[in-house]
C-alpha cells in the first residue's frame, strides 16, 4: 500500500490523537423506519469507527490523524478529502489499488435496531495495512494512540497492529476499544484469542458489555472490569447503554447516569462516545467527568442522522451535559 503523502524525512509529527483502523463511506437512508428495499434517497458519509473518532477528536479540539487505507476509487478520493476537510490529518491513509473503499448501509429503525450491511468483500484497503506502513516514530510520539479490535481480525492488519503497539511501549493512554463485528471474524474464539494479546499492550479498554464477553468472558459490568485490570490495563470502561457506563481504575470505581435523548441514529454514538473520551483523558480530567461528558458526546449524535459530520464541538458538549444533568437532578 502506498501513502500519497509520506512524513518527511527527519520529521516526527507528534498528534494528540494518532488512530489505526476502519474508514470508508457510510450511505445512509433519509427514511427512518423502512426496509432498504424501501428507501429512496440516502446520504453519503465518512465513515468507520476509527475514522470516526478521529474527526471526533478533531471537532474537540484536537491534532487528529489515522493511520488506515482506501481504494484507488471515487469512494478513496472522497474518504481522504473528507479527512482533511474534518480537521484529520490523512498523511497515514494509503492508497490501495488492489481492493476497493468499502461501503456500509444501515437501516435505521429507532430507538434502538440500526441494522448495518457491510461490503469488504474479499477484503478491505484498512485491513492491508502492512508494518512497513507504520510511522513508529509517530505512533511512539503520539500523546494518545487508539486503536480497534477490528484491525486485529485479519493478515497484515494485525501484525502492523502489534508493531505498533510493540514501537510505541506501554505508554499511558494507549487505548483499545473492544469493537467486535462478529462478521469479521471466524469464531468467537478467534477473535478472544486477539483481544486476550493485544490487552497486554494497553492501558485503557472500552467497550459494551457484549464486546467485554469476548475479552475477558464476562458481561456483568463489574466483573468485567475487574478482569480488564487484571489484565493490566490501567482503566476499563464498560458502555451499558441504557443503564450508563462504568469507569474502573484500581483504586476508583464511577459510574454515570445515561444521558437522555431523543434518538434518531444510534450507529456513530460510540465514537463521538470515544472522541470525546479521547479529549477528557488528554485534558486530565477526573473520571466522572469524562464519562459524563463522553455520554453527552455519545447522545448527542445518537440524535442525528450521520456519523463522522454529527460530532459535536466541545462547546455542544459541555452544554448538553450540563443540561442532561439538571434534568437528571430534577
Amino acid at each position: 500500500m502506498t501513502s500519497q503523502h509520506p512524513p518527511l524525512l527527519g520529521e516526527t509529527p507528534v498528534f494528540d490523537v494518532l488512530a489505526i483502523g476502519r474508514s470508508g463511506v457510510d450511505i445512509y437512508p433519509q427514511q427512518i423506519g423502512v426496509g432498504l428495499e424501501e428507501v429512496t434517497s440516502f446520504g453519503k458519509f465518512l465513515g468507520g469507527s476509527a475514522a470516526n473518532v478521529s474527526v471526533a477528536a478533531a471537532r474537540l479540539g484536537h491534532s487528529s490523524a489515522l493511520i488506515s487505507g482506501a481504494g484507488d476509487d471515487p469512494f478513496g478520493r472522497f474518504v481522504r478529502s473528507e479527512l482533511a476537510r474534518l480537521g484529520v490529518d490523512n498523511r497515514f491513509v494509503g492508497i490501495d489499488d488492489e481492493y476497493a473503499t468499502p461501503v456500509t448501509f444501515c437501516e435505521i429503525f429507532p430507538p434502538d435496531d440500526f441494522p448495518l450491511y457491510f461490503y469488504r468483500k474479499p477484503t478491505a484497503p484498512d485491513l492491508q495495512i502492512e508494518v512497513t506502513d507504520i510511522d513508529t516514530a509517530a505512533v511512539h510520539a503520539a500523546r494518545l494512540y487508539w486503536s480497534t479490535v477490528t484491525g486485529l481480525s485479519e493478515e497484515p492488519s494485525r501484525g502492523a497492529h502489534f508493531a505498533a503497539w510493540e514501537a510505541r511501549g506501554r505508554q499511558s493512554l494507549t487505548v483499545l476499544d473492544l469493537d467486535y463485528r462478529p462478521m469479521f471474524w471466524s469464531t468467537p474464539e478467534a477473535a478472544t484469542e486477539q483481544v486476550r494479546k493485544a490487552l497486554s499492550h494497553v492501558t485503557v479498554a472500552v467497550g459494551n458489555r457484549e464486546e467485554c464477553e469476548i475479552a475477558v468472558g464476562e458481561t456483568d459490568p463489574h466483573a468485567a472490569a475487574d478482569a480488564l485490570l487484571d489484565l493490566g490495563v490501567e482503566l476499563a470502561i464498560v458502555k451499558q447503554g441504557p443503564k450508563g457506563v462504568l469507569g474502573k481504575t484500581r483504586t476508583e470505581t464511577v459510574e454515570v447516569a445515561p444521558t437522555p435523548v431523543d434518538v434518531v441514529n444510534g450507529l456513530g454514538a460510540g465514537d463521538s462516545f470515544g472522541g470525546s473520551l479521547c479529549h477528557g483523558l488528554l485534558e486530565g480530567w477526573p473520571l466522572e467527568k469524562i464519562l459524563r461528558h463522553a455520554n453527552a458526546a455519545g447522545a448527542i449524535v445518537a440524535g442525528r442522522l450521520e456519523c463522522s459530520t454529527a460530532m459535536p464541538t466541545a462547546d455542544e458538549v459541555a452544554a448538553f451535559a450540563a443540561t442532561a444533568e439538571e434534568k437528571i437532578n430534577v
